[in-house]
C-alpha cells in the first residue's frame, strides 16, 4: 500500500513535515487548518494535498493521520475525529507532534481501533525557512504499530528516533524548553543589559553570539566540566556579589535569573559539594536575603 498522509493543523510543524514527506514519495491527502485561506496556503507550501477548513471524512483516506495542532486543541480534535464512522479509524495510524503530551490524549481514537502515538522533533520551527531535521532527535512513543511507523518517518527525514516512556514526555519537553525557549530569553536578557550600557544591538550581538557559540562548541568537544568558565566555576563569590549588585538597577527578573542560573550551574557542574552552599550564602547576602 502506498504511503499516504493527512495533516490536521497544518501550521509550522505540519507544513514542514508534510513538505519533506511529500518529497520522499508520500501521497498527501487532506490538509486541514482553521480557515479556507490558511489551508490553501498550507497546500501550496507542502506542494500537494486537498485543503479543508474543517474535519472531513477524506482525512481517513490516508494510512497515517498526523495531528500537528497546538497542545490545547489535541483533545478536542481527537474527540471530533472519533465521532465519525468508527470503522474509518480501524487500522489507521494516528500520530500527534506534541512534545509534552503522550498518546493518552488520543484515547478516543484508540478505542475505535486506531493505532496511536506521538512523534516530536527536538527542533525549533519559526515559520521562516525550513529547519534542519538531519540528525535531530525525534522522541517517539505510543503503541507498537504507531511506534514502528513513527520511527520509520523519523529515519526517513534523516532524524534519530528515540523511544521514550509516555510518562516522561513533560520532563523531556522541559529539557528542550530550557535550551530553546529559556536560552533565547537568556541571550536577549544579556543583550538588553548591554543595550542599557550604551551598546548598539549589532555590537551587543557581536559580543554575545561568539561567546555562546564557543561555549556550545566547547561543550560538544570537551564535555560540560572542561567547558565551564566564569566566576561560579572558580568559586569567585566576590565577583558574583558584584554582578548581583550591578543587576539591581534592572528589573527583578534579571537578578532572579542570574541567581537561579548560578545555582543550577553549581548544582550540575561543580565537583565541590560544598560550593553550592557557599554560593547560596553569597547570593543571599548580596541580594538582601532573597535567594
Amino acid at each position: 500500500m502506498r504511503r499516504s498522509l493527512s495533516i490536521v493543523g497544518a501550521g509550522r510543524v505540519g507544513r514542514t513535515l508534510g513538505r519533506r514527506l511529500k518529497r520522499l514519495g508520500w501521497r498527501i491527502g487532506a490538509v486541514v487548518t482553521r480557515s479556507a485561506a490558511t489551508s490553501r496556503v498550507a497546500v501550496r507550501e507542502i506542494g500537494a494535498g486537498k485543503p479543508y477548513s474543517r474535519l472531513d471524512p477524506e482525512i481517513f483516506d490516508s494510512n497515517v493521520i498526523l495531528l500537528t495542532t497546538p497542545d490545547g486543541a489535541l483533545s478536542g480534535v481527537a474527540g471530533a475525529l472519533a465521532k465519525f464512522d468508527e470503522t474509518k479509524l480501524r487500522g489507521k495510524i494516528v500520530l500527534h507532534t506534541s512534545g509534552a503530551l503522550d498518546r493518552t490524549v488520543l484515547a478516543p481514537l484508540a478505542r475505535h481501533g486506531a493505532s496511536t502515538g506521538s512523534i516530536h522533533p527536538m527542533q525549533t520551527f519559526t515559520g521562516r525557512g525550513a529547519p534542519k531535521l538531519e540528525k535531530v532527535i525525534f522522541a517517539v512513543e505510543g503503541d507498537r504499530g504507531a511506534t514502528i511507523v513513527a520511527r520509520k518517518i523519523a529515519r526517513s527525514l534523516g532524524g534519530v528516533p528515540v523511544t521514550i516512556n509516555s510518562k516522561n514526555k513533560p520532563a523531556y519537553h522541559a529539557a528542550g524548553a530550557l535550551v530553546a525557549g529559556h536560552g533565547l530569553g537568556l541571550i536577549e536578557g544579556a543583550t538588553q543589559v548591554l543595550l542599557k550600557l550604551g551598546f548598539r544591538r549589532r555590537d551587543a550581538m557581536r559580543a554575545l553570539l561568539p561567546l555562546m557559540r564557543q561555549m556550545l562548541d566547547n561543550f560538544e568537544r570537551l564535555g560540560p566540566h572542561e567547558s565551564w568558565t566564569g566566576p561560579v566555576s572558580r568559586e569567585d563569590f566576590a565577583t558574583v556579589a558584584k554582578h548581583t549588585k550591578a543587576l539591581r538597577s534592572y528589573p527583578s527578573e534579571f537578578n532572579d535569573a542570574y541567581a537561579a542560573l548560578a545555582l543550577l550551574g553549581s548544582r550540575v557542574l561543580s565537583k565541590n559539594s560544598a560550593a553550592s552552599k557557599q554560593l547560596k550564602r553569597a547570593l543571599r547576602k548580596s541580594t538582601g536575603g532573597k535567594s
